[in-house]
């Protein structure tokens, strides 16, 4: 039988695409249950399904990368392609929330008082929490960034101490927010400042779920050897997601928090 032998990785036949379709398909269905009918067991079960296809999926990623060799350079090629434009897309779903927040705050109509915020709306200081959840998102920029110059000069010992300190903040910065929502006192439903404003930050605070997840992992595979200074491209493609979140942060705090209000 002929053989051919070349650099790109033929990835075998996988379910995980299907079943991780299915589990975001649940996800936005068990909203309009949670919004509809106030029940969010198909919300939280979908959820969890996501989170553990996702985790297995992961797993034969890395085992294709760090254990059989398929990551060559022209992969990796394909798969920093592939990243960036994900994160490109991932741009234009905020912005979609953006160009909604500015089309009803440029020219509020009648129904909101022609006033921005509305009528009866108590919006949030932009310089309590939402000020320390900025300081906090930049300082793991600064150190996700840190742990990437530890990395490229063998210094694994900082590395794994400069990325906890990075998915810690993330973690902080989900407490923080989660605070914030408790104490709202508007919600969803309170005209399209209520929507437009959860909306986008409830978004961002998924991402910054994923991204938090995603450096976890990264620094459990530090912790497990899977990297060297030349070839570490999960870590590379989860400190650009980072930044990602980091840079949306910054346009919400400046355009929601502080200049909407």
């Amino acid at each position: 039988m002929e053989k051919f032998y070349h650099s790109y990785h033929m990835v075998n036949m996988s379910p995980w695409p299907l079943m991780v379709g299915l589990g975001t398909l649940g996800i936005t269905t068990g909203m309009i249950k949670m919004f509809i009918f106030m029940e969010n067991d198909l919300l939280f079960m979908s959820f969890f399904m996501l989170i553990m296809i996702s985790l297995i999926w992961w797993r034969d990623v890395i085992r294709e990368s760090s254990f059989q060799g398929f990551h060559t350079s022209v992969v990796l090629s394909g798969l920093m392609v592939g990243m960036i434009l994900f994160i490109v897309s991932e741009v234009f779903f905020f912005i979609s929330f953006f160009w909604a927040f500015f089309h009803s705050s440029l020219s509020p109509t009648i129904e909101l008082g022609l006033l921005w915020p509305p009528c009866g709306i108590s919006p949030f200081n932009p310089f309590q929490v939402p000020l320390l959840n900025t300081v906090i998102l930049l300082a793991s920029g600064v150190t996700v960034t840190w742990a990437h110059q530890l990395i490229l000069n063998n210094n694994w010992k900082g590395a794994k101490k400069a990325l906890m300190v990075t998915w810690m903040l993330g973690l902080y910065f989900l407490s923080l927010q989660g605070f914030e929502y408790y104490m709202a006192s508007f919600g969803i439903s309170d005209s399209v400042y209520g929507s437009t404003f959860f909306m986008a930050t409830g978004f961002h605070g998924f991402h910054v779920i994923i991204g938090t997840l995603f450096l976890f992992i990264i620094w459990i595979r530090l912790l497990s050897v899977h990297f060297s200074s030349s070839h570490h491209f999960g870590f590379e493609a989860a400190a650009w997601y980072w930044h990602f979140v980091d840079v949306v942060w910054l346009f919400l705090f400046s355009v929601v928090y502080w200049w909407g209000t």
